[in-house]
C-alpha cells in the first residue's frame, strides 16, 4: 500500500516508519546470539465514531502469562507465516476482524523482549473498510477496544507504571471509564512512535500508578538485561 492511498491523517505514521529505527523505539534489540522466538502484533488504524482510532485487546485476567495486560492483536509467527500474515491471523482469532478490510502500509523494526526473548515485527495497517469485532474466546481476550487517537493523546490519561519490581515505564488509562491501564511493550510503542512523529504533547511528571493486583499473578519483570540500543543517548 502506498501513501497516497492512506487518509490525511495517517500519513504522517507511513513517512515516520520510513525512518524510526529500532533505536527510536527500544532499549533491545536481539543480540546475534539470542535466537529468538519470532512473534508479530497488529497496529490496526482505523477511524470510528469518535475519528481516528486503535484497535487494542485486552488479555483475560486468569491467563498465566501476562493476565489483564492491554496490548496489540498478535503472537507467535508460524514457521510458514510473514510477519504480516502472522498479525492479521492473529487479530482476526482474537477480535473476528475482516482481514479483507485491512491494508498493510509499514512494518517497524524487530523489536525485543528479553524476559521471553521474543523478538516482535509491528505491523502496521489502515482499516480501510472496517468490520465488528469482539472477544472471540473469552479464555484469552477480556476485552477489545478501539481507542480514539485524541484521548491516547490527551495528557490526563497518559500515565507512569510502576512495578514492583521498580521498572517504571508509561502508560495510558482506556476504556469507557478510563480505569484500564495500558502498560509495558504495548504502551512503550505507541509512546516512542507518537513522540517521534511530535504528536505527543510533553507531559512533566504524568501521575504514577502502581498495577492492579490481578496483572501481577503472571511472569515477573526482570529488569537486569544490559541495553543494547542507543535509545537511552537518543532520549537526552
Amino acid at each position: 500500500m502506498t501513501g497516497p492511498d492512506l487518509p490525511e491523517w495517517l500519513r504522517p505514521v507511513e513517512a515516520g516508519t520510513r525512518s524510526i529505527t529500532v533505536h527510536d523505539l527500544t532499549r533491545f534489540m536481539p543480540p546475534e546470539d539470542s535466537d529468538p522466538r519470532l512473534g508479530a502484533v497488529l497496529m490496526l488504524f482505523g477511524e470510528g465514531p469518535e475519528g481516528p482510532d486503535l484497535l487494542l485487546t485486552e488479555r483475560a485476567h486468569h491467563m498465566r502469562s501476562h493476565p489483564g495486560q492491554v496490548s496489540f492483536p498478535g503472537g507467535s509467527i508460524d514457521p510458514d507465516e510473514t510477519a504480516v500474515q502472522a498479525a492479521i491471523r492473529e487479530a482476526e482469532e482474537e477480535t473476528g476482524l475482516d482481514p479483507s478490510g485491512v491494508e498493510v502500509f509499514a512494518e517497524l523494526p524487530e523489536l525485543w523482549l528479553p524476559p521471553s526473548n521474543f523478538a516482535v515485527t509491528p505491523v502496521l495497517a489502515w482499516w480501510r473498510e472496517p468490520s465488528p469485532v469482539a472477544v472471540m474466546s473469552p479464555d484469552e481476550v477480556h476485552e477489545v477496544y478501539r481507542v480514539p487517537l485524541k484521548e491516547l493523546l490527551a495528557p490526563e490519561h497518559r500515565i507512569s507504571v510502576k512495578h514492583p519490581s521498580g521498572w517504571i515505564g508509561p502508560g495510558f488509562l482506556i476504556g469507557d471509564d478510563k480505569d484500564v491501564i495500558c502498560w509495558g511493550f504495548t504502551a512503550g510503542i505507541i509512546s516512542r512512535l507518537f513522540e517521534f512523529l511530535g504528536w505527543a504533547e510533553q507531559v512533566d511528571d504524568p501521575p504514577l500508578h502502581d498495577l492492579p493486583s490481578y496483572m501481577l499473578a503472571g511472569d515477573p519483570v526482570n529488569t537486569d538485561f544490559e541495553t543494547n540500543t542507543e535509545f537511552d543517548e537518543r532520549r537526552r
